[in-house]
């Protein structure tokens, strides 16, 4: 394939396969993955013609005849993972030799959800952010500085900690729920809230388990229920009735693992924020290259 392309994306773009991505002012279809290793994944992709006449501007052993290049994607979240990809780009783009793969090009996009919604979490009251999901996290691109991604939308921010004593007060939680949380990523007890409950925080804790599981698989975990014949959203959401791809998967258990514990129908049984946050340092600790 001639040339590799470093992009790091933990949007949507390349986990879907057959998605278009942009490596800053390129533009390259994903045929399909071609390798593996921890949260590292290698995709074969072809450039768009409109961009590549950007050609022009690289050593001729750089451009692929074909225009088929390997791009590899890192899922970064934490700072030490951030600054391991930081040099393995630097040492890659010392070389320049004809049995060394060259580095084409870059960018990085570290998202910090988590971390986002720890700010949130940890106002005085505590506010949720009620609508997590991959259509409200923004991919800022600034000149001179890596694309920040941002989580965007508090138009259902509100202080998240409610409690329910009565049927009425219940009916009313489920009511502003439809109309403001979209339902793919709708917490249990947000449709069906117990008379007697004690909502918290905890609600977006299950937005963000399946916000991770579309960024892994382009969709989120339940909305296979809408095609099958007889299927219901709202029951597989809340038997957490989580179903995961047939085919070999290309994230270890552990992550997998991940996603569950923050999919747990019972809100007391999901982690709060600053454990997600701990246990992802433990696990990039654990798969980092």
């Amino acid at each position: 394939m001639g040339c590799s392309l470093s992009g790091l994306n933990a949007l949507y773009d390349a986990a879907t396969g057959g998605g278009d991505v942009w490596i800053n002012e390129r533009r390259f279809r994903v045929l399909r993955q071609i390798g593996e290793g921890g949260f590292a994944f290698v995709y074969l992709v072809k450039e768009h013609e409109a961009s590549s006449g950007a050609a022009r501007d690289r050593h001729p052993s750089h451009v692929s005849d074909d225009g088929t290049y390997a791009m590899k994607k890192v899922l970064i979240q934490s700072r030490e993972q951030l600054d391991l990809v930081k040099e393995e780009i630097r040492v890659s783009s010392l070389f320049n030799h004809p049995n060394l793969l060259p580095l084409l090009d870059h960018a990085i996009i570290a998202v910090k959800i988590s971390d986002g919604l720890k700010h949130m979490h940890s106002l005085d009251p505590p506010y949720a952010h009620n609508d997590v999901k991959p259509g409200n996290v923004l991919v800022t691109r600034r000149k001179g500085q890596a694309p920040l991604a941002t989580l965007m939308d508090f138009g259902s921010s509100r202080p998240a900690r409610n409690q329910i004593r009565s049927r009425s007060e219940a009916l009313r939680l489920q009511e502003w729920a439809a109309e403001h949380c979209s339902a793919p990523f709708r917490a249990p007890e947000l449709w069906d809230c117990p008379s007697h409950a004690d909502i918290d925080e905890r609600t977006d804790i299950w937005s963000l388990g399946c916000t991770l599981y579309a960024i892994m698989y382009g969709v989120s975990p339940f909305e296979y229920a809408l095609g099958e014949s007889g299927g219901s959203l709202q029951l597989a959401i809340m038997n957490a009735q989580l179903k995961w791809p047939v085919l070999p998967s290309a994230y270890p258990d552990a992550l997998h693992k991940f996603v569950t514990w923050m999919l747990q129908p019972q809100p007391e049984m999901r982690p709060h924020i600053n454990d997600v946050l701990l246990h992802v340092d433990k696990l990039v600790e654990k798969y980092s290259p």
